[in-house]
């Protein structure tokens, strides 16, 4: 990226314009703890402006041929692997990241969400019956309308095109809302989607703060679709606006997710895949597993063997190939990992691993927001660090004697996203599968992606599916058709 500041515009009827109050925030890079960039503050005024242009949009959208909206969206996934090192670097700095993650995984992941929807739109099916010889019936499918789209900081590209590249397959038009905090890979997009030919007003992005911006997506009454990913506390206000409009709501929330390694479980691959679901993204995924349970035959070994390789993991500068562990994406989430690490001391935990700043990474990052991977061991189950979503580098170990017992520990929480079992017992993988309570189970592996299958939570973690089948469903409306034979 260019070394002056950038002043990022909103995306709206197919122009990049500067927000109507001129306001602007100043967009901070987490490994230099300094502004890189400006993002609009924006406001309602700038929503109702989308919302105009989205409404205009929809007439000709939403009858577009199938065929014709899938060439689009592949060309947007064509501009986007074309793109790559640019945008993969764009994610690197706005979000403190490793710049071999980004490189490796988001970027490629966000030209994979357009390139499967724009196929699948091409291959859905629509129900019919003969009721009793007197008439037929079959179901229509058809566009919502406007749809509200708002996306978190941590996987920014990445999940921002997850909500994005099926509300467009479906002939919908979108408001989209990227995290003030990183909003510069949803601003190169926008050029993407310009030069793919994507129609003006089809796609509009409103930068800004969640009070000002998102809450007027979710209130505005043109608006009837939302889909929010973020936290929990957030979530809730979502839904609080949205119920009495009676929107159709999918909320993606938090998560404290269980790891369950058993005794029999390969350890050189559970530990190894402990360690990426613990630590991927400085630990700033919805999905990873913070709470490691060990069986205690295991346990001695295998909290040696972790915290080894922990210790392993490089702490850089972001844009350092060689980095494993980027920066924290602001001051107030750093402060928050701080808070809950001593939290953790207070609560009896023992430091196995890190708990204190490391070392500056460089010159250029000497005022970062950097925390290293810190392993706690002796906590109770029932304690706060145990049960509350930290979103930083900390995970906690603990033993269980049982299956009954750790299935127990496992479902003794608000959140219910994901979670995974380590053991080479394929019965036991199967029955401890399906008694957690989380929308996700992964049997000896973690974050591996298949578009087609649902992806949620239960509990606080959310409700409603995204990927696959429940994604178009979503953002579509079901009509049915009776004719009289």
């Amino acid at each position: 990226m260019p070394t002056e500041q950038i002043q990022i515009r909103n995306f709206i009827d197919g122009q990049l314009i500067e927000p109507v109050g001129r306001q602007y925030l100043d967009n901070i890079e987490p490994a230099t703890g300094k502004p890189y960039s400006q993002v609009p503050d924006s406001d309602s005024r700038d929503v109702e402006l989308a919302v105009a242009a989205a409404v205009e949009a929809f007439r000709d959208w939403s009858h577009q041929p199938a065929m014709d909206r899938s060439r689009i969206l592949l060309r947007i996934a064509d501009l986007i692997e074309r793109d790559l090192e640019k945008l993969a670097r764009a994610e690197s700095i706005d979000n403190g990241k490793p710049l071999s993650l980004a490189r490796g995984l988001d970027i490629p992941r966000a030209a994979s969400n357009f390139r499967f929807f724009a196929t699948a739109i091409l291959h859905t099916e629509n129900e019919a019956h003969v009721t009793d010889g007197i008439a037929f019936n079959y179901t229509l499918r058809q566009p919502r309308g406007v749809v509200g789209l708002i996306s978190p900081w941590n996987l920014p590209l990445y999940l921002l095109t997850w909500k994005i590249a099926p509300a467009l397959a479906c002939g919908n038009t979108a408001i989209a809302k990227p995290s003030e905090l990183t909003p510069m890979t949803a601003f190169l997009l926008c050029d993407i989607c310009r030069e793919a030919g994507l129609p003006k007003g089809v796609l509009n992005v409103v930068h800004g703060t969640g009070p000002n911006v998102g809450q007027a997506i979710t209130a505005h009454p043109r608006i009837e679709t939302i889909s929010f990913t973020g936290g929990t506390v957030t979530g809730r206000k979502v839904a609080e606006t949205c119920a009495p409009m009676f929107k159709k709501v999918s909320l993606e929330l938090g998560g404290k997710n269980p790891n369950i390694v058993f005794a029999d479980a390969d350890q050189e691959a559970a530990i190894a895949g402990s360690l990426r679901s613990s630590f991927a993204n400085q630990g700033q995924v919805c999905l990873c597993g913070s709470r490691v349970f060990v069986e205690r035959s295991a346990y001695p070994e295998f909290v040696d063997r972790f915290v080894q390789a922990a210790s392993k993991l490089k702490v850089g500068d972001p844009l350092d190939t060689t980095t494993e562990q980027g920066a924290i994406v602001s001051k107030t989430q750093l402060e928050k990992v701080k808070f809950y690490v001593d939290l953790a001391r207070a609560e009896g935990g023992k430091i196995a691993l890190g708990g204190a700043a490391p070392e500056v990474p460089n010159e250029r990052c000497r005022d970062g927001y950097f925390f290293p991977p810190t392993v706690i061991t002796d906590l109770p189950v029932s304690c706060r660090v145990n049960r509350e979503e930290i979103f930083g580098p900390v995970v906690s170990i603990t033993p269980f004697d049982s299956e009954e017992e750790v299935i127990g520990y496992a479902n003794d929480n608000d959140y219910g996203l994901a979670s995974s079992v380590w053991t080479q017992n394929l019965n036991r993988a199967h029955r401890v599968a399906e008694q957690i309570h989380t929308g996700t189970v992964w049997v000896n592996c973690w974050l591996i992606r298949d578009l087609r299958v649902p992806f949620g939570g239960m509990k606080q973690s959310g409700v409603g599916r995204e990927g696959g089948n429940e994604a178009l469903a979503f953002f579509t409306e079901p009509k049915n058709v009776c004719i009289a034979k």
